[in-house]
């Protein structure tokens, strides 16, 4: 299942699919097929510029790289870091609250679970509020380890906006209840369109990875792949 949940991923990517086009064009080439060739070098093309430009809205995941002399507002990434300093505006909100942070270690790097706790803590979390689980290793061990944490008790969840349904989903079904606390939300109704949209750029190409991999898993979860 590991595997196959790596080529699934690997298959989100917009260039890994670039890529195979261009290889499936070659080989079409190879074999004399010129025309089918051409086909597909202009498709790829297309989808390469298409997944460039700003037009996909993302609908997955944090990273914690720390290094000696860089704060922990820097180790943590983006998407981090957002989610990071929203759940800390409710804690504020909500003294008598508990936080808890989840996140296991990726790609050898430390759990982000003690990049959050890090940060926490230096903005004045004391210990006994502060719950840290860094095994998960996904969302669906996340889930899995909040309801063993908190059973059926309701509480704020809190992640990336455009992470949120698969969060839900994932959660309600190991058992917990979750109440939505959306973070980093990017869709503030239809944004002015002008020609600088259909510019590609990095930008553009990294949403549509995030969307598809944020579709990809919402598909594996109501099918019961996940």
């Amino acid at each position: 299942m590991t595997i196959i949940r790596d080529i699934a991923d690997a298959l989100t990517k917009p260039l890994v699919i670039v890529l195979l086009i261009a290889i499936a064009a070659a080989v079409c080439r190879l074999a004399g097929r010129g025309r089918a060739s051409r086909v597909l070098l202009v498709g790829a093309a297309i989808l390469a510029y298409a997944a460039s430009i700003p037009l996909v809205l993302p609908v997955e995941g944090s990273g914690y790289a720390p290094h000696e002399g860089i704060p922990v507002t820097a180790a943590l990434d983006r998407e981090g870091l957002m989610r990071a300093v929203e759940a800390l505006r409710l804690v504020r909100l909500l003294p008598q609250a508990q936080l808890v942070v989840l996140g296991g270690p990726l790609s050898g790097l430390p759990p982000v679970a003690q990049g959050y706790a890090q940060l926490a803590r230096a903005l004045g979390v004391l210990d006994q509020s502060l719950v840290v689980s860094d095994r998960p290793h996904d969302t669906r061990a996340e889930s899995q380890e909040v309801h063993r944490l908190l059973g059926n008790t309701p509480f704020l969840l809190v992640t990336s906006a455009y992470h949120m349904p698969r969060a839900m989903l994932l959660m309600k079904r190991a058992g917990a209840a979750p109440i939505a606390a959306p973070a980093g939300q990017r869709a503030f109704g239809a944004a002015p369109f002008g020609w600088a949209s259909l510019l590609p750029g990095a930008a553009g190409l990294g949403d549509t990875e995030r969307a598809l991999h944020e579709y990809a898993g919402l598909v594996a979860v109501t099918t019961g792949w996940d």
